[in-house]
């Protein structure tokens, strides 16, 4: 399971368990895109009914059924007896031989977990750091397969078989259901992302998808996907292939205490090298450190070394005599540390906590702890954790996680989608509400598949393909559906002429009789030169010469226009072009996403930390600039709404210094409103209704220090302020479409059909031509 987005990016995007997606969640994952202990509010009545119903399966039945198999994130809170041809010592002490023994505390730890995530997604106060509880399912799973297939070495193809027949068809359910529910209630462009997130859900590489979505920041002003807590079953599945392939090649190659001794030289290895890289994409990646596979691999690692160290020690705590008296008591208090690690965590993080990364340790240590610490030969006594991690609600709620977990996160979403934000107290009851269908998939899906199907390899391959096929074959109608609701992308965007000037955004005369560019464009209508927008973790530019003379291994001359700052920038990329191409110039692009022209220091809600890339890039820049050949005109460009005003106008000042002593005309183009909501989504929520989009002037602009504090002036900046074109008159609101001409292709930048209407207007008013 997991958040949906990395925690410090933008949207909790459901961080991943809205997401900090980041890296995004950076990315993170999350991110992607964001499971209580104390403090979570008791579920409705129903919810309680329903949990309660599924604690009070018979021990008999649950053994039985764990017996049969370990789920790992959805496993039935079961550990797996190890046979005594591996070590005799960790035999049950009750029950068959070779019989699973039941772990209430693990199910009650499952239960923590999922009801930390939860409360994370229904932003309950105190719980900031929820997210936690999937890395806590992440060492559970790796401690319970690992002591599976110690256990139990079978084929690969019937592991396989398992592994798809209990967790495929209640993700498929809950596939198909968020599709129907998504085509009934979403706009189309939002059906769209949702019908490519449900193929890759469906084919269970969700987190690289989010990884690429989270890491672009194109797509970063997109609302939250449905689907994007599907992420970590992506990465919970791969791991599955990667240990099956693994510790079963291992056991037909070794056995007895060498297969154990390579066993842990292999876990102690991957997860060695999987916390290097889990450290480093953090750092520099949030999304690649949050959803990717190779940077979660040593959670699992984590759990797979508890198992096997309680290997190691049963034969030291079965004996009588102090040392193994002393041997539980060390692990008693073990556990309790752990346990307190793991709160410690969900109360104490937040989305501003770089994660996953180093900080990852403290609840990934702590669940490996609660795992180790549990009695081998006796039962859970008053001083164990394991003795309150078994108390009913907690294990009810275990029981219920994996279900429960796969069905909030769409009903959140989409609600919000549908009606707004909501606030925590709604999203609670939503949440406590998603116990109903999660219950039900429970009692209709798990448990009979659980029970009832064959245990030949081929059966539960073949159910585990059907509920691979069906959700796709969904993704493929919601998505065709989609395609349909927007019409015909049709040919390329025909851009009409643009006024040179005057209070009309296009030349006389020119009139469009549909919305410009189309809605099934507008998303993806985006300036040439994307390359030019460099990564987060990249400090300086690459060569981006536009027009005469710019070809393979030239070099930036003099007869040029250099376009420089942030994504706000690379939005006039287009109108640029065509100011330096009246003067058979060429254009040089030097833009950083994120990153303000302003000489000062900014935090990456993506990479979750200070954006120390930028400051790179920034002095790597404006010293290219003062040693290179002088450029005809330096224009300046950028979001104006990074720090305070006070930081704004003395950073602007540092930077104006910096700039003035190259010796160019200096130019700036003022900040373009800011939505501040997904235009193309509500327009096409709207049936294009323009008027139906339109957002407050209070919150679209900030003060500007160039403009208003002067400095514009006294540097002898030259300046175009489009703002009463694109928010004309005095009235509350703004638009989002001006004579057919759709503004924005997200919640912040204009589209390139803008930027080229516009570039009359910029020839004349920065050059004085036109």
């Amino acid at each position: 399971m997991s958040t949906a987005v990395p925690p410090g990016a933008r949207r909790p995007s459901a961080e991943s368990p809205s997401t900090r997606s980041p890296g995004s969640a950076r990315t993170a994952p999350a991110t992607a895109p964001a499971p209580a202990p104390a403090g979570v509010p008791a579920a409705p009545a129903p919810a309680v009914a329903f949990l309660s119903d599924v604690v009070h399966r018979s021990t008999s039945d649950t053994a039985r059924d764990t017996a049969s198999d370990v789920t790992s994130d959805i496993a039935r809170g079961t550990a797996p007896a190890l046979r005594s041809g591996v070590h005799p010592e960790t035999r049950p002490a009750a029950g068959p031989p070779g019989r699973a023994a039941f772990r209430p505390d693990i199910e009650g730890l499952r239960g923590v977990a999922v009801l930390a995530v939860l409360a994370f997604h229904a932003a309950v106060p105190g719980l900031t750091g929820g997210y936690v509880g999937v890395d806590v399912f992440f060492v559970i799973s790796g401690f319970l397969i690992t002591g599976l297939l110690l256990a139990r070495p079978t084929g690969l193809r019937d592991f396989a078989a398992r592994r798809a027949r209990r967790i495929l068809p209640a993700a498929a359910v809950v596939l198909v259901a968020t599709a129907l529910a998504g085509g009934a209630l979403l706009d189309p462009l939002r059906g769209t992302d949702l019908a490519r997130d449900l193929i890759a859900s469906a084919g269970q590489f969700a987190n690289w998808r989010f990884v690429g979505q989270q890491t672009d920041y194109l797509a970063a002003e997109r609302d939250p996907s449905p689907l994007q807590h599907f992420w970590s079953l992506g990465v919970e599945n791969q791991f599955y292939l990667l240990w099956g392939v693994l510790l079963l090649g291992l056991a037909r190659l070794l056995s007895g205490r060498r297969r154990t001794a390579a066993v842990a030289v292999t876990v102690t290895a991957i997860g060695g090298v999987s916390l290097a890289l889990c450290i480093r994409w953090t750092a520099g990646s949030a999304p690649l450190g949050y959803f990717s596979t190779a940077a979660r691999l040593w959670e699992f690692a984590v759990g797979a070394g508890a198992a096997l160290l309680r290997v190691a020690l049963a034969a030291r705590t079965a004996r009588p005599g102090p040392a193994a008296g002393l041997a539980r008591w060390v692990l008693r208090l073990l556990g309790w540390a752990g346990a307190a690690a793991v709160l410690l965590a969900v109360f104490r993080y937040d989305r501003n906590t770089p994660f996953p990364g180093s900080a990852a340790l403290l609840p990934v240590l702590g669940a490996g702890a609660v795992l180790l610490a549990a009695p081998l030969h006796r039962t859970a006594g008053a001083g164990d954790i394991g003795r309150l991690l078994a108390v009913r609600p907690l294990r009810a709620a275990g029981r219920l996680s994996y279900a429960w977990y796969l069905w909030h996160w769409p009903v959140l979403t989409i609600a919000q989608a549908r009606w707004g934000t909501l606030p925590w107290t709604t999203l609670v009851a939503l949440t406590a509400a998603s116990a109903l269908p999660a219950w039900l998939t429970l009692r209709l899906v798990e448990q009979p598949l659980r029970r009832g199907s064959s245990p030949a390899p081929r059966r539960g391959l073949a159910v585990g393909a059907s509920a691979l096929i069906i959700p796709l074959i969904a993704g493929l109608t919601l998505g065709g559906g989609t395609v349909r609701a927007l019409g015909d992308a049709g040919p390329p965007v025909v851009v009409p002429a643009g006024a040179v000037d005057g209070p009309a955004l296009l030349a006389p005369g020119t009139r469009l009789l549909t919305l410009t560019p189309s809605l099934a464009r507008a998303r993806e209508d985006f300036p040439p030169g994307r390359g030019c927008e460099i990564p987060l973790g990249a400090d300086s530019s690459p060569r981006c010469l536009f027009g005469p003379g710019t070809g393979a291994g030239t070099e930036a001359g003099p007869d040029r226009i250099v376009l420089i700052g942030d994504s706000h920038a690379g939005q006039w990329i287009s109108g640029a072009l065509a100011l330096a191409g009246q003067r058979n110039w060429a254009l040089e692009v030097l833009v950083k996403p994120g990153c303000p022209l302003a000489t000062l220091t900014v935090r990456n809600n993506v990479l979750g930390r200070t954006f120390d890339e930028c400051d790179r890039w920034r002095e790597t820049t404006l010293t290219r600039l003062a040693t290179g050949p002088r450029p005809r005109l330096v224009l300046m460009a950028g979001l104006n709404r990074y720090g305070s005003q006070e930081e704004r106008a003395e950073g602007w000042t540092r930077t104006l210094d910096r700039l003035a002593a190259v010796g160019a005309p200096l130019a700036y183009l003022a900040d373009t409103p800011m939505p501040g909501k997904d235009i193309p989504t509500c327009l096409a929520a709207s049936d294009g209704r323009s008027d139906a989009c339109f957002f407050p002037r209070e919150s679209a602009f900030e003060r500007d220090p160039l403009i208003d504090g002067g400095l514009a002036a006294r540097y002898g900046v030259r300046v175009l302020d489009l703002a009463p074109l694109l928010c004309p008159g005095t009235g509350p609101d703004c638009p989002a479409v001006l004579e057919g001409v759709v503004l924005y292709r997200d919640s912040g930048h204009i589209t390139d059909t803008l930027a080229r209407v516009l570039a009359p207007r910029l020839d004349r008013g920065l050059l004085g031509t036109g």
